[in-house]
């Protein structure tokens, strides 16, 4: 369900990456590739041709919406991509329920 919040929790690693990217600003492909590769990010590796399955679905969930083409000097107008007032709120949610977890794991007796 897009609208249902806790539908979306927990979020892929490959989905957070992406919705912190966009979350910067709207963004094309090639780029949201190289972005989501950045430590800041997830340092995950994502083929090009993979990561418009996988847009597909956030915008089929509500996540991300599909900004159009842009014409460029430079080349073939690009496929821009933005996140979503949704995406905003899950992108809040999961990283206070990832920073909850690691406060967690940082109270918890290592020595069994």
């Amino acid at each position: 369900m897009p609208g249902d919040l806790a539908s979306h929790l927990p979020v892929k690693p490959l989905d957070l990456g992406i919705l912190i990217v966009l979350e910067r600003g709207r963004d094309y492909g090639y780029q949201i590739v190289k972005r989501v590769a950045e430590p800041a990010a997830g340092g995950l590796r994502l083929s090009p041709s993979n990561l418009y399955h996988v847009l597909d679905r956030m915008i089929r969930d509500g996540l991300v919406e599909d900004l159009g083409r842009e014409a460029r000097d430079d080349g073939p107008p690009r496929r821009f991509f933005g996140i979503t007032p949704l995406g905003r709120a899950v992108l809040d949610a999961e990283l206070a329920r990832v920073r909850a977890v690691v406060r967690a794991a940082g109270t918890a007796d290592a020595t069994g």
